[in-house]
């Protein structure tokens, strides 16, 4: 009787420590309102490339020969080489460190929607 309620413990147990292992935690970010102002590249989305991407993607041999330190290039890189999706892209997230945050990914998405403006 005692081996089985060892047994019976030790299971539970572990049920216990892998349900907490796999607790979905919300995104707190998800509750925010979604922003209604333009987005401009010169006033809203520069400093996010600047903080976030020029470490990697600038300067005279920029990674993957893709340089995002102006307008034009971020543009571009925006509308033919995936630059938004890989910035969502929880799997293979641009930047490699991992999803910027989603307030910050909300600031590029509504860009795109405005039209990708610059002033």
């Amino acid at each position: 009787m005692k081996k089985h309620l060892t047994i019976f413990l030790f299971s539970f147990s572990m049920f216990l420590i892998a349900s907490c292992t796999k607790a979905f935690i919300p995104d707190i970010e998800d509750t925010t309102n979604p922003i209604t102002k333009v987005i401009k590249y010169n006033t809203d989305v520069k400093q996010i490339m600047t903080n976030n991407c020029i470490t990697c993607h600038g300067g005279p041999s920029p990674s993957d020969g893709l340089d995002l330190t102006t307008f034009a290039n971020v543009k571009n890189a925006a509308l033919n080489r995936n630059l938004i999706e890989r910035m969502n892209d929880a799997t293979a997230p641009m930047p490699q460190s991992g999803l910027l945050l989603l307030s910050t990914r909300k600031i590029i998405d509504k860009w795109k929607a405005d039209g990708f403006l610059e002033n």
